[in-house]
């Protein structure tokens, strides 16, 4: 029988895939059919935890086939990332397009991404407060248990390294290994040695021109290809979130979700307040808030749906074109983001964490002195971070660690990692194309007069 509901599930699944490719056809619009196929996602997932319950057979068979799309769509993302990164730092060297100092636009970048994160700290100590979260009332179980042991031994395995040796991890010994993606920083060390191969180029330009040209020529070639294959992908994404948004639906622990419900509005609440400081800035630098709601909408619903800033870089650089961010500062932002001044996982995360714990190591969380404190080090480790691996998980056991505070108890939380960590992963997103954006006004190339809605 679960067979024959299997097969039952698996063609509905397959209609609904057909209907995206159908409205594809019919030119309706690529954020439209996103936004669509986010919502019927969730609807398709819910009704597969109320017909068969979150840990039936059939649901996790269901969700396994669906993780062909879902979770197949963010590896191929992901395998673009890295080469696209690479080659489109380079061709911006080649085609002249960073006219700015690249010192320049890393300080601001980085920046904007370090200042932001503080922001998010503060807003999220301010949520917790409103809300009187306290770690010390919610019950352990097995699970959360068993989850506290495991931060203390990733604690164990990052105590030992000072800020400058995770400032020196980010250098690349071996840029073909991190190519490969081994290395937690990898994405910022390959950044780093495309800058030195884009810098080398502008050397041999001067003194080598012919050579210059061939190298150049060839680097077209190879970005050309990328692109393409960044584009077939990129027509995937109605399909993926789809799939992936029914299978995290489906397997959620309801439950789990209403008993520590407090804390999943809170993080939600802070959340969108940051959201809207996002707005608030790109004001500034002259872009209409609703015109990036409109152009960030389908990149925002992708790494809310997969999780993963890393899966979502490529569309990510391909928004800020479309906002007008130059493709050299807009790769920069997006891969520097992935690791530094994350807003949702490093700002907002463990700056709540820190609030919810100190009732229970006796510290007042009202205290103005704990408060700036928290601030600080979130502010600080935002960066820092970046020098063992980024997320969450770590943002957050060095924050609590440097504080003082008991790092087990942020084990408490974990039932409802998943969902608050979509919006999470979203807001990170958001943040590094603000920082390109940002960067792109204050060494004036932002491209105003070209940020019109292009589909892709």
């Amino acid at each position: 029988m679960d067979t024959a509901f299997l097969i039952i599930n698996l063609v509905v699944a397959a209609i609904i895939i057909f209907m995206f490719g159908w409205l594809a056809k019919r030119h309706v619009s690529f954020s439209k059919r996103v936004l669509l196929a986010l919502g019927i996602g969730i609807v398709a997932g819910f009704v597969l935890q109320f017909i068969y319950g979150a840990a039936s057979d059939v649901t996790k068979q269901t969700t396994d086939w669906l993780g062909i799309i879902g979770s197949g769509y963010v590896k191929l993302l992901q395998m673009v990332a890295i080469p696209l990164i690479f080659i489109s730092i380079v061709t911006a060297f080649t085609r002249l397009q960073l006219k700015a100092n690249i010192a320049k636009v890393g300080m601001w970048i980085i920046g904007t991404l370090v200042i932001t994160a503080a922001i998010a700290a503060f807003i999220g100590i301010g949520v917790a407060l409103l809300f009187h979260l306290d770690a010390s009332n919610i019950s352990q179980g097995a699970t959360e248990a068993a989850r506290a042991t495991e931060l203390q031994d990733k604690f164990a395995g990052i105590s030992d390294l000072s800020f400058p040796q995770k400032i020196v991890e980010l250098l690349p010994a071996n840029p073909f290994l991190d190519f490969t993606g081994a290395r937690a920083t990898s994405t910022v060390a390959v950044v780093i040695f495309a800058a030195f191969i884009g810098a080398a180029f502008l050397g041999v330009q001067r003194k080598q021109p012919d050579e210059a040209a061939i190298f150049a020529k060839g680097v077209d070639a190879i970005y050309a290809i990328i692109l393409r294959i960044v584009k077939l992908i990129l027509r995937l994404t109605p399909y993926g979130v789809f799939a992936i948004m029914t299978s995290t639906v489906a397997l959620s622990d309801t439950s789990a979700i209403l008993k520590l419900g407090n804390f999943v509005i809170a993080s939600y609440v802070a959340l969108i307040a940051m959201f809207i400081i996002h707005l608030i800035i790109v004001s500034f630098t002259g872009t209409s808030p609703v015109t990036y709601i409109k152009k960030s909408m389908p990149v925002l619903t992708l790494a809310f749906t997969s999780r993963t800033s890393a899966g979502a870089l490529p569309l990510n650089i391909e928004t800020q074109k479309k906002l007008g961010v130059p493709n050299g500062i807009a790769n920069f932002a997006a891969s520097f983001g992935l690791s530094i001044g994350q807003n949702g996982c490093a700002g907002i995360y463990p700056a709540m964490l820190a609030i919810m714990i100190a009732p229970a190591a006796g510290i007042d969380p009202f205290s103005w002195k704990f408060i700036l404190t928290v601030i600080l080090v979130v502010a600080i480790s935002s960066f820092g971070v970046a020098g063992v691996g980024g997320g969450a998980t770590f943002a957050a056991i060095i924050v609590l660690s440097t504080l003082n505070l008991p790092i087990a108890l942020a084990g408490v939380l974990i039932s409802i990692e998943p969902l608050i960590d979509m919006g999470r992963t979203a807001l990170n997103v958001s943040d590094s194309m603000v920082a390109g954006i940002v960067t792109s006004k204050a060494t004036g190339e932002l491209k105003q007069e070209d940020q019109k809605l292009v589909e892709a």
